[in-house]
């Protein structure tokens, strides 16, 4: 597969591209994925059918980089039985009582599903560490059990985990957060804190790269400034990983 980018330790997110390569043709790319995005429809089925595989789907990024529509593009073909996702938000009391991955292990994969983290476990070593509500010991103990999570995943239970870091400029963003600000249908995304968050761009850029450069599981880095090209660069890697477990469907069982 081309024109992706995986991260390798040490990487500096400013010497990565966060446009589409130069020379492609747009319709060409977005008819190439569409076709592939129906193929993982026909993958998920038979995933679902033979149960011993799982896909956990982790999307990161700053605010208005995509997540949802990313998540439309790759799996719009795919059954609902199959394929769920959830979005971690602000914890609630309860979630804030017990340790900082209870809420998300009991979201991750069973076998034969797809589950997508829009926004995820990552977030309680991004935001909370840009505003300081943790140190840098925590930090430092939460990534080690983050880590060690994914890899249980793997090891425990069979799931390919796949994290896409969308790597997204300042300058989009703040074109997409102006549309929410302009445009009626966008209207319901608009969220002045989102415009605070903006400020501290430096510091979230800082933390992504460390977060990055610290995981045991590799990330893609997606360049999203156009649209189009971010959901193909996806749309790929899935299939690619779906692909790559050489399903077929499974046998009759004997009555």
């Amino acid at each position: 597969m081309k024109n992706k980018t995986i991260a390798k330790a040490p990487i500096k997110l400013s010497k990565i591209s966060t446009k589409a390569p130069k020379g492609l043709d747009r319709k060409e790319i977005e008819k190439k994925t569409k076709k592939m995005a129906k193929r993982i429809g026909e993958l998920q089925e038979m995933l679902q059918a033979n149960a011993d595989h799982n896909l956990l789907i982790v999307f990161q990024g700053m605010d208005s980089s995509g997540k949802d529509g990313s998540t439309r593009a790759a799996f719009g073909n795919c059954s609902p039985s199959g394929v769920s996702a959830i979005s971690f938000k602000k914890p609630t009391g309860e979630e804030f009582a017990h340790d900082f991955l209870w809420r998300v292990h009991k979201h991750a994969p069973a076998k034969g599903e797809i589950k997508i983290f829009i926004r995820s476990h990552y977030e309680d070593v991004l935001i909370q560490r840009v505003h300081k509500w943790i140190n840098k010991k925590k930090v430092d103990a939460r990534i080690d059990a983050i880590n060690a999570f994914e890899t249980l995943l793997a090891a425990d239970n069979n799931t390919t985990v796949l994290k896409f870091y969308l790597h997204l400029s300042k300058a989009r963003q703040l074109e997409k957060l102006t549309e929410r600000k302009q445009e009626e249908d966008k209207f319901f995304k608009h969220n002045p804190g989102d415009w605070e968050e903006r400020k501290l761009w430096n510091q979230y850029r800082r933390c992504y790269e460390d977060v990055i450069n610290r995981s045991t599981i590799p990330w893609h880095i997606v360049p999203v400034d156009d649209r189009w090209y971010r959901n193909y660069v996806i749309t790929s890697i899935v299939l690619e990983t779906l692909e790559g477990f050489k399903m077929k469907w499974p046998a009759l069982k004997d009555e």
